[in-house]
């Protein structure tokens, strides 16, 4: 009975230890203006409460209660399409669809001198949704042959292709981090975009390795493949959603 108890007790502490450590995280990162005092001070208050308290049970209870009050807060936490962004997500796409013909709004499609100077060009297309004729995959490696981030493109009979790539939208002056990611720092977007721009941008430019494959997509699956795409574009234009390293994410967010 004792050992069962002391491994109910072990795996208890190891999901608060957990627990505490994302409400750190949470409050050091989503807390307005003193994050950082917001984090320090509760690892403190909740070390003493533990402390001072008897009996292991409550001890946890303390623990595991302290980050549940933490994470209803973070859960209420709303993103926002009006901030300062970076200019090569400062527009989200949209798009409207009457009956074979899609007009979207826009489309990304700058003149690079660098990675980071551009002149920004934002395009209005309309494509029939009759002439899409299959789908790509290009897979982009950056820093590590452990990260990818994946590229959709689509192909038209009659017209350029078109790329979606779900990305984070940061504001000015941020930079992206995974840890940030686990939190509500970046929210969602999908970047539509010409190919030699969001392609060209990687490979041209930040000098990183790109490989395009072609699916065995029908056309009519790529035309719902395409169709998801625009929906959920369009949700987001109106309906911002927080990215997440885990959950949302350019690579748990992909449709093929």
């Amino acid at each position: 009975m004792r050992f069962f108890r002391f491994v109910a007790f072990a795996i208890g502490w190891a999901v608060a230890i957990v627990a505490v450590a994302w409400a750190f995280g949470a409050l050091y990162f989503d807390f307005p203006r003193i994050g950082a005092l917001a984090a320090i001070l509760f690892v403190v208050i909740l070390l003493a409460a533990i402390i001072f308290v008897r009996g292991q049970l409550l001890k946890l209870a303390i623990a595991l209660g302290a980050s549940a009050i933490v994470a209803g807060w973070w859960l209420t936490l709303k993103p926002s399409n009006d901030r300062a962004w970076q200019p090569d997500v400062s527009q989200t796409g949209w798009a409207e669809i009457n009956g074979d013909e899609v007009t979207i709004h826009n489309v990304r499609n700058c003149d690079y001198r660098t990675d980071t100077d551009f002149t920004q060009h934002w395009e209005t297309r309309t494509v029939r949704l009759s002439q899409i004729t299959g789908m790509d995959v290009a897979i982009n490696y950056w820093g590590s042959p452990w990260i990818s981030h994946p590229i959709v493109s689509f192909q038209f009979s009659d017209g350029l292709p078109l790329c979606f790539s779900i990305e984070t939208r940061k504001t000015i002056g941020q930079k992206y981090s995974a840890l940030d990611g686990l939190y509500r720092q970046y929210t969602l977007i999908y970047v539509v975009a010409d190919e030699r721009d969001v392609i060209r941008l990687r490979t041209n430019y930040r000098r990183e390795d790109v490989y395009l494959y072609r699916t065995l997509a029908s056309p009519a699956q790529a035309r719902e493949r395409f169709l998801e795409y625009i929906k959920t574009m369009n949700i987001l234009h109106e309906h911002p959603r927080w990215y997440n390293e885990v959950t949302a994410n350019c690579t748990t967010s992909i449709r093929t």
